[in-house]
């Protein structure tokens, strides 16, 4: 099979058909391109000049309707993505969940930010002086239905040559004097080979050739994905240079609303206002720089508008390649900033750090915990008393208000987070993981509070059950003889596991304009509490026949008197099921 090339300018252009992996819709298919044919020549629908649009083409396979394995030839970036005749293929792309294709997803929108902090939809010089302008912008926009094509055309056609993959002096996303870091092979690039830290891989995805070499589509992808999760195993090379740390989006717990097309994701994340109050400063990208930064391990100022930090280059990369195919990578730390208060990042959630009296509140970006469901994070992420939000779940919001009805409140919208999960002082990637949550929009505006306290409440209640949950394991294993400490804690799991799926039909299910809270609150109750005693009869017969019987503990002795306790599974059972009709009564206290 042929593979693009997307070296320096002046190659022919090519017709490539490539075999994508399955999308969205489950299936197979192949995506035709055209290969870039130098720097003079008609942005047309069959040929483009950078790299750029492959890489999404690549990324996001466009499914047919008929669902039949097809040919399809697709137009480069600036018509496939914004053209309004290609509503139809807009409508049938997906953004992809693995996370070299989410570096795409902001990529594309450091884009869209700079082109449209600068121009309105119709190409007019009109930079956002206050918030009402960035409203109306965005509403222009979303109103259009896909991103006009004369814009983003006109801006990727200036500034064309800094996305060719191998430039001779601005390499896209790469340093030239990184040639001096630390190299890798081509595996290391490969997130798919390298996100885990075990040495024998039982079901390699690679095998032969295609462990050591990358097509040029897959490097530009991995670039992105190894600039942001990198983690610190790569040593400095010059002397006492500080830890940048992992990458950027290693530090941070990831968090983006998804609509039903890639036009739609890319909208619901366009934040246009900080915390949907006010304008950003001017948009810095990392593209429009006059020299690539070259400097090891550089601690810069914070970044104070999204497209700096969407572009922010926390590693120094350099790209090797023999013939057609990446076989390896040179890398260097590159820049850093302190985590306080880094608001630009519109695409995380954050915690508190412990501060000293009368000293102004300081938040930091939180990881997502891989054990815990993302449901179970409704309060910190969406509630307003929980500190500081996402920026993302403040547009949504910001959206709904009454004045401006620019997203309906009773849409559907996707919120989903990912990260990596790391070894000993982020050394190395363990694994990596995702998960996701849908609502209406509308629980997140001023009409949504009632349905939000009354969710927090729901959460808190399996929060509670599931510590009762534990304690009656306890209690099991004791009157059985064992006196595990920790056997409380894959009983927890498995009701977290157990209630999840309910739990998300149910928030998904909610119409906060039509339904009433305490009735949906109590149909909510009794499924819970079916699930616990489903859970809880389950774990009295396992527990089995020592356990009928039971033990007698002796809890306090002195030389004089002794008081014992006697654990039987009936007796934990009905002290289970007491506390647990406490927990979820038959109605609303």
């Amino acid at each position: 099979m042929y593979q693009p090339r997307f070296g320096a300018p002046g190659q022919a252009a090519a017709r490539v058909s490539l075999p994508v992996a399955d999308g969205a819709s489950g299936y197979r298919q192949r995506i035709a391109f055209y290969l870039p044919d130098g720097h003079h020549h008609s942005m047309s629908r069959l040929t483009f000049s950078s790299p750029l649009p492959p890489m999404l083409l690549a990324a996001c396979p466009l499914p047919s309707f008929s669902g039949q394995f097809s040919l399809m030839s697709l137009p480069e970036l600036p018509e496939g993505l914004p053209a309004a005749e290609d509503r139809a293929h807009m409508a049938a792309f997906r953004l992809p969940a693995e996370r070299e294709k989410r570096h795409l997803a902001r990529l594309l929108l450091a884009v869209l930010f700079t082109v449209f902090s600068r121009v309105d939809a119709k190409g007019e010089p009109r930079p956002l002086m206050q918030s009402d302008d960035a409203l109306e912008r965005w509403s222009a926009l979303w109103q259009l239905g896909h991103f006009p094509a004369a814009p983003v055309r006109d801006y990727l056609e200036q500034w064309k040559d800094r996305f060719w993959l191998f430039h001779p002096t601005h390499p896209f996303w790469q340093v030239p004097q990184a040639k001096i870091g630390t190299e890798y092979g081509a595996a290391k690039l490969n997130g798919e080979m390298s996100e885990s830290s075990n040495k024998l891989r039982l079901f390699p995805l690679y095998a032969g050739q295609s462990k050591e070499q990358l097509s040029y589509p897959q490097a530009a992808r991995w670039l992105l994905c190894v600039n942001g999760y990198d983690d610190t195993s790569a040593k400095p090379k010059g002397k006492g240079l500080p830890s940048v740390g992992a990458g950027w989006l290693g530090k941070i717990g990831f968090i983006q609303a998804q609509g039903d097309n890639l036009y739609e994701t890319l909208m619901l994340n366009l934040t246009l206002l900080r915390d949907g109050r006010e304008c950003w400063g001017e948009s810095k990208p990392c593209w429009e720089l006059e020299a690539p930064k070259s400097a090891e391990r550089t601690e810069i100022c914070c970044p104070d508008n999204p497209a700096q930090l969407l572009t922010l280059q926390s590693r120094r990369l350099l790209l090797h390649r023999t013939g057609e195919n990446v076989d390896g990578f040179c890398l260097l730390g590159g820049d850093f900033f302190p985590r306080e208060n880094v608001f630009a990042e519109q695409m995380t959630i954050w915690r508190t750090m412990p501060i000293k009296k009368n000293e102004p509140v300081v938040f930091v970006p939180c990881r997502h915990d891989p054990a815990k469901q993302f449901w179970r994070e409704f309060p910190a992420v969406f509630c307003q008393d929980s500190g500081h939000r996402p920026g993302v779940v403040c547009w949504i919001e910001k959206l709904q208000e009454k004045r401006l009805k620019l997203l309906d409140p009773r849409r559907k919208v996707h919120f989903r987070i990912s990260g990596v999960q790391y070894g000993d002082k982020d050394f190395f990637v363990n694994d990596s993981f995702s998960d996701s949550l849908t609502f209406q929009a509308g629980i997140l505006d001023e009409i949504g509070r009632p349905w939000q306290s009354r969710i927090v409440r729901e959460i808190e209640r399996c929060e509670q059950t599931a510590a009762l949950i534990g304690r009656f394991a306890q209690e099991l294993a004791i009157a059985a003889g064992d006196r595990n400490e920790n056997a409380g804690g894959a009983v927890r799991a498995q009701f977290y596991f157990a209630v999840d799926r309910p739990f998300r039909q149910w928030l998904q299910a909610i119409d906060q304009e039509q339904d009433d809270p305490d009735e949906a609150a109590l149909r909510w109750q009794t499924r819970a509490r079916s699930i616990a005693e489903k859970l809880g009869k389950q774990m009295v017969m396992e527990a089995g026949n020592a356990a009928l019987k039971g033990r007698r503990i002796v809890v306090d002795k002195d030389k004089k008197t002794e008081r014992t306790i006697l654990y039987t599974a009936p007796k934990a059972y009905n002290h289970f099921r007491t506390r647990l009709w406490e927990i979820y009564p038959k109605t609303e206290p």
